[in-house]
Order: C-alpha cells, then sequence, then structure tokens
C-alpha cells in the first residue's frame, strides 16, 4: 500500500511540473505559473509579424471573456520563425498600440529546439508537442496537467479551445 501511494505521489509531482515554471515578464520580473495553480491556463507562442497576428485579438477577447471564471491567457513572443520585432519593448509597444493587450506577456523567448524554454521542453517531453510556428498554444488544467494543444489555424475564440476551457471551467 505504500508503494501505492508513493507512486501516487510521484505521479502528481510530475504532473504539476509545468506550473513549476517562471518565465520573463515583459513588465519586469517574473511571470511564475505557479501562482496561478487553481486556474486554467492557455500559453500561445505569439509574433509580431506574422499572418497569424491577428490572433492577438482572439487571445485578449478569451481573456476578456473568461478572466472573471479563473482563465489566465499568456503570450510568449517568439524570433524562432524570424517574425518578431528586434525588442521586448518594441513588441510590447506594438501589442498595445494595435491590439490593446493587457493579457500577462513575457519577454521574447526560445520555444523550439536546444535553447527553448524550460517549460517548452517539459512539454515536449512529456506530450512530443512543440510549436510548427507562431500562435501554436498549450492548454493547462487546473493543476498545470497539458490538456489540449492546438496548432496555428486554432483561433483563440473557437469552438473548438473554447469547449475545452468552458469543460475544465464546469469542472472546478
Amino acid at each position: 500500500m505504500r508503494a501505492f501511494f508513493a507512486l501516487l505521489a510521484t505521479f502528481l509531482v510530475s504532473a504539476n511540473a509545468a506550473l513549476a515554471f517562471t518565465f520573463p515578464s515583459i513588465d519586469g520580473g517574473n511571470i511564475d505559473l505557479d501562482a496561478w495553480k487553481g486556474r486554467p491556463v492557455l500559453i500561445a507562442n505569439t509574433a509580431s509579424l506574422c499572418a497569424y497576428t491577428p490572433q492577438y485579438d482572439g487571445l485578449q477577447a478569451l481573456y476578456d471573456a473568461y478572466k472573471d471564471k479563473g482563465l489566465i491567457v499568456l503570450a510568449v513572443p517568439s524570433d524562432d520563425f524570424k517574425q518578431e520585432l528586434a525588442s521586448a519593448d518594441q513588441v510590447k509597444e506594438f501589442c498595445a498600440v494595435n491590439f490593446n493587450l493587457n493579457l500577462p506577456m513575457t519577454m521574447v523567448t526560445k520555444v523550439r529546439g536546444s535553447q527553448a524554454h524550460p517549460f517548452y521542453k517539459d512539454v515536449k517531453a512529456k506530450t512530443g508537442f512543440a510549436p510548427r510556428w507562431n500562435f501554436n498554444k498549450v492548454l493547462l488544467d487546473q493543476n498545470g496537467n497539458v490538456v489540449a494543444t492546438f496548432g496555428s489555424n486554432a483561433k483563440p475564440m473557437g469552438a473548438s479551445i473554447r469547449s475545452q476551457i468552458d469543460a475544465l471551467l464546469a469542472g472546478s
């Protein structure tokens, strides 16, 4: 019986590993995913100069529609696909001016390859998912488990994403 509880404890610790990560915030300081324990989190790797950049409107609309119910939407700007502006200040200004963005956002961050942020390395190791382009999305449940991943074509306010979020919120 002890072995069962030890195995269960190991599983729960590893399942919550996504909450162990921090990102540098575009506003200064750090974004600690553990601070959002108990809330679902949608994380999207973004870029300012991509054909999918208008999805910032959808990410903000999703955040506005669900934030009072507990959802966090985190934008992770990345230049891995050579479509991001030269500095974090430029990214922040671009998003504020063009999309009135007020959801949490990280500094420009690597999301692919050997220099990827540890969160993305962890997601890839556990699920096989790695961003193939800008505006790929990872949905975490309230305990930090990856429950769904979405490609660039998945619109933030689309049914595929909203139905997953609704299910998570209904279960909390």
